[in-house]
């Protein structure tokens, strides 16, 4: 029996071995580094590895801006950011609740983490249904990860770390509790999953595209100078926020209109993609995701109007 068990235990070495993020900090501004992932959708050759994380050095020690998808990631990120600086890690800040973004946590938890309280709540309430849903997905990747909730209630307003002042506003277009962070010293702006950028958004939790279209008006006229998208390449101007307002208008009036003329879920969905979306990653994935999750409200509006 024994021998049994050793032998199993070599076959499932060099599988556990190739399950390496390989994370390579890139310096974006000062003091500032990003870990870029895949425009992708998460899968076993990623580990889920399809989100922008990004670290502030300060003076003080390092900050840190979301903690990706698994134990694993999060403490390959902690890897990472010890080969650039021997900088205690003195901060977390999570951009909102969703699994790339926070499942990492766990390698984090001698440090503050910090969320909006509609964060804590939504992650309280969905993340170990959404860390199951990962596992099936990408598999082992996710061995050992357990969902570990923000320790501190973050506020809008300015808060310091060194020198590096970060603005913190509260918003809700994405996940119904949006954290976008400003560092007012060097301009870069880490927008989280409120910008997709070259690669289709994802509208799960969504209150409504109004609401997120709005949240893009905010966005933009910060005085930013660099735009970390929660998935994308960064960009220094304002392509980012064109690419998201003319697909958050295009995908409200497609849904209206399929609405109104009684349209059903499969005639959408099957529905021509403008050119200019077309070879965004994911776009038709995810017009089927949004039209599924979307749909039936615009439907409910409509009725409504019919029948005052």
């Amino acid at each position: 029996m024994c021998w049994i068990l050793l032998w199993l235990i070599t076959l499932s070495l060099p599988v556990l071995a190739d399950l390496n993020y390989h994370l390579k900090p890139r310096q974006v501004a000062e003091n500032t580094w990003l870990l870029e992932g895949s425009t992708d959708n998460f899968g076993r050759d990623n580990g889920g590895n399809i989100v922008n994380v990004g670290f502030i050095v300060t003076e003080l020690g390092v900050v840190v801006i979301d903690t990706g998808p698994s134990k694993r990631y999060g403490e390959a990120l902690r890897q990472a950011i010890a080969s650039v600086t021997d900088k205690p890690v003195i901060q977390v800040l999570l951009t909102h609740h969703h699994p790339d973004h926070a499942l990492g946590n766990q390698a984090f938890k001698d440090v503050p983490i910090g969320a909006l309280a509609g964060t804590t709540q939504l992650l309280h309430e969905q993340g170990d249904g959404m860390a199951e849903n990962l596992y099936r997905m990408v598999g082992d990747w996710m061995r050992g990860t357990e969902v570990v909730l923000p320790t501190q209630v973050l506020s809008p307003g300015v808060t310091t770390f060194g020198s590096h002042p970060l603005r913190l506003l509260e918003l809700r277009g994405h996940s119904g509790a949006d954290l976008a962070i400003l560092d007012q010293k060097t301009g870069v702006l880490f927008a989280g999953d409120l910008v997709f950028y070259q690669r289709a958004l994802t509208t799960p939790n969504t209150p409504g595209l109004a609401i997120w279209l709005a949240d893009i008006a905010t966005l933009q006229g910060l005085p930013w100078t660099l735009i970390v998208p929660g998935h994308g390449p960064v960009a220094v101007d304002a392509k980012p926020f064109e690419q998201m307002r003319d697909y958050l208008g295009w995908l409200d009036h497609l849904l209206r209109e399929g609405a109104s003329h009684g349209s059903d879920m499969p005639e959408l969905i099957r529905g021509p993609i403008p050119e200019r979306f077309a070879a965004i990653s994911l776009s038709r994935y995810e017009l089927i995701r949004s039209v599924s999750h979307l749909y039936p409200q615009y439907e409910r509006e409509q009725m409504q109007h019919l029948n005052p």
